[in-house]
């Protein structure tokens, strides 16, 4: 019985750690609905998802870092990107770019390290639930992200959220072969 024990604690201890979290503050967040779901297609692997809530931040300026310094959420977040093995980040699209609370997370996370995202292996995707399913926030951060040293592996677009995406997962096969591609390309890089 003991060499069982023994077994399951080596296998722990070399089990993956995956990041999981969406780019929304929403607390029926549907990219961090699919964020979720995909990140529970990896056999495995130890996931820690993440809600931008928990790290409740002021507004990012210069004037105020230069009065407070960085918040510790921040510290704290950075901390979660460093220690993990690879990345699931569902961004939501607010008129086209970034929702304001990630984009201030980016703000103070940069102010610590500009390489934020640490070269850890991403799976980038979006949503919403229109027909372009957060095409135009996916093409910004694919431009944007690797200048913060991401190294986005595979991206996913889901669109018109709510007819393709159920509690079983996605609805469409050919919608749902495309982020198993995505998935396996993240898994054989972590």
């Amino acid at each position: 019985m003991e060499t069982i024990f023994f077994i399951f604690e080596i296998q722990y201890f070399f089990m993956k750690n995956i990041l999981v979290f969406a780019g929304s503050n929403s607390k029926v967040s549907i990219n961090k609905q699919l964020a979720t779901y995909a990140a529970s297609l990896i056999e495995e692997v130890k996931l820690t998802v993440l809600d931008l809530n928990d790290f409740n931040l002021p507004l990012y300026g210069i004037d105020l870092e230069n009065e407070v310094g960085i918040p510790k959420a921040v510290e704290v977040f950075l901390e979660h990107i460093k220690s993990t093995d690879g990345i699931i980040l569902s961004l939501a699209e607010h008129n086209g770019a970034y929702a304001t609370v990630f984009k201030n997370l980016l703000d103070w996370l940069s102010r610590i390290d500009n390489k934020l995202w640490q070269n850890k292996p991403m799976l980038l995707m979006a949503s919403s639930p229109g027909g372009r399913g957060g095409q135009s926030v996916l093409e910004i951060a694919k431009d944007r992200f690797p200048r913060h040293d991401a190294n986005v592996v595979a991206t996913f677009s889901l669109p018109s959220f709510n007819e393709n995406f159920s509690e079983e997962g996605i609805k469409d096969k050919s919608l749902s072969d495309v982020l198993t591609q995505a998935i396996q390309t993240f898994k054989d890089t972590i």
